[in-house]
């Protein structure tokens, strides 16, 4: 399995990680966002010089924007699909390489994810899982939200230096997702590790080291989640996940790549989220001390920072035909970067974008969990779970500050903290 792992790796993120690094060292900043010096620090002044060349600009491997309003747009327009290993532009041969070395593990970042796919597949994946994500079924975890919340924080009460992603902003949202599984509580705490080592792939020229110890996370899941799967076909419980199997639509991949993938993004964004956050109201105090004045303004407080520090900085399209877009011709199968942590610091949208700013009247306008048929399902219970942290941190740990930086994920898609060193 090796050589034919390496040279899935070698085709997918090895040459384009080899060309890229040639495009970064020349300055192109689209390439060294993606794999340069910065990439995983601060992406602004890289996204600022992207806008400055215009609403579509094309590099040598991709058109970008950070515009608002056509990133809306192409997310919302159906002449544009998701970009998977499947559909971009490759030579046959390479293609036909990069289906005989499929590992056939479940893979959010490659088909059968609903996050890469098309209607009808994507419409039917969705269906599957939207039923089971009601209003109601979000709100039924508010209470174990609020119980683990202030369980986590008794927890930190005896830690005089405690860091705030692996003693509040990463178990949180893992124990939340974990029930939403199903998952045993023996099973939990790979969880956390296995998200973070499985988060690489999403993101283009990864590593081959990276790559591997990402699969390897596959792997380890794919054994795990089939043996639960079969668990919870014979004795389901009262979780999303068991509802889910019963409805019996999704096949066994498909089950272990939407436990995959709710795993993800119910974690892995909310735990950036929650850190990204805290940073910034720590290195906010005047807009901390506005929220401590008037906690109504919690809920906007989170809008303020998705908008802000977006945990998902960037995504892609591929034109599923010709067409005519910002002036620009692009010819079916040319793939568009959208760069939504750019976009959502659009200024001809939010005023003075470059300002955070608690009681910014359009904030909630941010385009962090997506728009159109693939906006995120678990949106709303991403804002419940870190309105809820960050009043009860703040509240139980007025004179909480940071003891140190922050070390920066070091990832180009997910956008976050590893650790956050801090003092109570």
């Amino acid at each position: 399995m090796r050589p034919g792992l390496w040279l899935r790796w070698a085709l997918l993120q090895g040459f384009p990680r080899a060309f890229l690094a040639v495009q970064a060292r020349r300055g192109d900043p689209m390439a060294r966002l993606l794999i340069g010096p910065v990439r995983g620090g601060d992406p602004e002044p890289l996204t600022e010089q992207i806008r400055a060349r215009g609403r579509l600009t094309r590099t040598p491997f991709v058109s970008v924007t950070a515009d608002y309003e056509l990133c809306r747009a192409i997310l919302r327009d159906d002449r544009f699909g998701a970009s998977n290993p499947a559909n971009i532009n490759l030579p046959r041969a390479a293609r036909w390489l990069i289906d005989r070395t499929d590992p056939q593990l479940p893979n959010p970042a490659e088909p059968p994810s609903m996050l890469v796919v098309d209607p009808p597949d994507h419409t039917r994946y969705r269906r599957a899982v939207v039923r089971a994500f009601t209003p109601r079924a979000i709100d039924k975890l508010r209470t174990r939200i609020v119980e683990i919340t202030h369980e986590l924080l008794d927890r930190m009460e005896s830690a005089a230096r405690p860091d705030l992603i692996a003693d509040f902003a990463g178990p949180l949202p893992a124990l939340i997702i974990a029930e939403i599984l199903g998952i045993p509580q023996e099973q939990r705490p790979q969880m956390l590790d296995r998200g973070d080592r499985g988060a690489p792939l999403l993101d283009i020229g990864v590593s081959w080291s990276t790559f591997r110890c990402a699969m390897q996370s596959l792997r380890e899941n794919d054994h795990e989640f089939s043996d639960h799967i079969e668990r919870l076909r014979n004795n389901p419980g009262d979780d999303i996940y068991s509802q889910i199997i019963r409805d019996g639509e999704l096949d066994r991949r498909e089950l272990g790549v939407t436990a995959l993938l709710l795993a993800g993004a119910g974690f892995e964004t909310t735990i950036n989220l929650i850190g990204n956050a805290i940073v910034l109201l720590l290195r906010h105090r005047e807009q901390l001390m506005k929220l401590r004045e008037d906690p109504q303004l919690w809920a906007g407080a989170v809008e303020e920072a998705l908008r802000f520090d977006s945990p998902v900085q960037m995504t892609s399209r591929n034109a599923l035909c010709d067409l005519e877009l910002a002036g620009y011709d692009l010819a079916a199968g040319e793939t568009v970067a959208l760069l939504l942590g750019g976009a959502n610091r659009d200024p001809g949208v939010f005023h003075d974008p470059g300002h955070f700013d608690v009681t910014r009247g359009n904030a909630k306008e941010h385009l962090s969990f997506s728009s159109g048929i693939h906006a995120c399902l678990g949106a709303n219970l991403a804002r419940m779970e870190a309105t809820i942290a960050l009043q009860a941190l703040f509240e139980r740990f007025p004179d909480l500050q940071l003891d140190g930086p922050p070390t920066p994920r070091g990832l180009a898609t997910l956008h976050g903290f590893r650790n956050i060193p801090a003092t109570i």
